[in-house]
């Protein structure tokens, strides 16, 4: 089946245009999961490397899930460090 609009079939996108499935966002997932991870288990290293996983996500692969992929990072990162703290100091 053809469009009105030229001989391209219907559901292809002209001039190379990619379609975005769910793997779109793998680096912001991978982020958002380490972020978690980092306010109970090694807040410095899992909260960084989500940090740093999160920036490439926004920067240089454009994904729509990477600035709450960033938040959930730094949240995990100071929220690890600040409950490491209350618990080393009882």
């Amino acid at each position: 089946m053809t469009t009105q609009y030229g001989n391209q079939p219907a559901g292809h996108h002209p001039h190379g245009a990619s379609q975005r499935t769910a793997t779109g966002n793998v680096l912001s997932i991978i982020a958002m999961v380490l972020g978690a991870i980092s306010l109970l288990f090694l807040p410095i290293v899992f909260g960084v490397i989500g940090l740093v996983l999160g920036i490439v996500a926004k920067t240089v692969r454009h994904e729509r899930l990477a600035v709450p992929a960033i938040v959930v990072s730094a949240v995990g990162l100071i929220g690890g460090m600040v409950l490491g703290a209350l618990l080393a100091g009882s």
